[in-house]
């Protein structure tokens, strides 16, 4: 007999990038826990659920205890006693508490912590991994792990969070395993450091301590040319390619319809911009980009995934949802879906993004940037992605360990097209 939902609650706590998060906690009477922490995101698209928060004065009107009050006085109590293991019926309820088109009554933190705590403590009331538990026995790839060296060069300032991208990484996928991909991503990235303070000895090294080259860098074709040689160095030719987030939405200025600021300064046209994208994947071992075009431009990412041959993943540009990723895979704009649970709201209808992908042949690319961190591995590893950004780590050598010789390992295969 499948255990049953004892409590929900959920309290405000501090998260990562010096934000405030939900802390759900779900018990079921047999004991069993599941803890969530969903986080907001830099790059935040038009089409992601809503967040609730407090506003006035208190954090600058970030707090979440609005939220945390919604778990605890209106979605707890229609929780308990349901079926832990019921996913689709527990994320329907709290659909149809919450009424709104994009969870904003409740909030989509209160909504999406729940249902990823619900998801946890059904794994652990059944004593299975997590991973094991959403992708069953055939959860066994192992994801390329895509790491971080900070953001370029900051050519404007729009006065808002979105403004802290692009973002840089490494993907090591001619490694031999993760643990060994996340050495060499790691090799790689002491390499930048080095030749940052090298190449710019009076600018690098007063942000040093920063994830960002503003002021430091005119151009970001100076930091691929950096990370190309950082690969070089290391003797990593054709085992470590680069991937960046444009999230070039965050530079577009609808009123003249140009992007100004993404990569240099200046005003870029679409197809100045996608010209741009032609001589960087070119010229540079780039194996990924994501959102390279405004969020509502399904056209113009249809031609940026035909021109470049790559994978074009959709992170903005899809929201982990359903209805614009078909809009997606009716027109052959980009060939990857970001998955982030919180930008939808709930575990099944993320989960419900991931087959649309995955039967149209798209990749699904999970990403920790939104909190969970530790159970992105689980999601990555639970629905075979092969490529992992933004957390889970530490779990994922667990996982790779747990495996063992039954561990499969994606290499070049991860990736949509493929051009090195």
């Amino acid at each position: 007999m499948a255990a049953t939902i004892q409590s929900v609650r959920a309290r405000e706590i501090f998260a990562q990038r010096g934000l405030l998060s939900l802390e759900v906690t779900v018990v079921t009477d047999d004991g069993a826990c599941g803890v969530s922490t969903p986080e907001t995101g830099v790059s935040t698209g038009r089409h992601e659920a809503a967040f609730l928060v407090d506003g006035g004065e208190r954090y600058n009107g970030l707090g979440v205890q609005k939220a945390a009050a919604q778990v605890n006085e209106v979605i707890g109590p229609a929780l308990k006693g349901l079926d832990v293991t019921a996913q689709g019926e527990v994320d329907r309820l709290m659909i149809e508490l919450d009424g709104t088109p994009n969870k904003s009554q409740l909030g989509a933190n209160a909504i999406v912590g729940v249902s990823l705590a619900v998801l946890k403590a059904a794994a652990n009331s059944t004593g299975l991994s997590l991973y094991r538990y959403i992708g069953g026995a055939n959860a066994c790839t192992l994801p390329i792990p895509i790491v971080g060296i900070g953001t370029g060069g900051r050519y404007r300032d729009p006065g808002t969070s979105r403004w802290f991208k692009p973002s840089y990484e490494f993907a090591a996928y001619g490694a031999s395993g993760y643990s060994d991909a996340r050495y060499m991503s790691w090799n790689c990235t002491e390499q930048v450091k080095r030749l940052l303070r090298a190449r710019y000895p009076d600018k690098y090294s007063m942000t040093y301590h920063s994830t960002s080259l503003a002021g430091v860098i005119d151009h970001d074709r100076e930091l691929l040319d950096v990370m190309t040689e950082s690969i070089a160095r290391c003797g990593y030719e054709g085992k470590v390619g680069i991937y960046f987030d444009c999230a070039a939405d965050c530079y577009y200025e609808e009123n003249i319809d140009r992007y100004v600021g993404l990569f240099s300064p200046g005003e870029k046209s679409r197809d100045e911009l996608i010209e741009l994208y032609l001589d960087f994947v070119t010229n540079y071992p780039v194996v990924s980009l994501e959102d390279p075009l405004r969020e509502e431009d399904f056209e113009g990412h249809a031609l940026v995934t035909k021109e470049l041959g790559i994978e074009v993943v959709g992170d903005d540009l899809f929201a982990t949802n359903v209805e614009r990723l078909k809009q997606g895979i009716s027109m052959g704009a980009a060939n990857s879906m970001v998955l982030k649970i919180t930008q939808v709201g709930t575990v099944s209808e993320a989960l419900a993004a991931c087959r649309l992908a995955l039967a149209n042949g798209y990749n699904v690319h999970p990403c920790g940037s939104r909190g969970d961190r530790d159970s992105i591995g689980d999601f990555a590893v639970g629905l075979n992605a092969g490529q992992v950004r933004a957390g889970g780590h530490n779990r994922l050598l667990t996982i790779e360990e747990e495996l063992g010789r039954a561990a499969v390992w994606p290499g070049k295969a991860a990736y949509k097209g493929w051009r090195q």
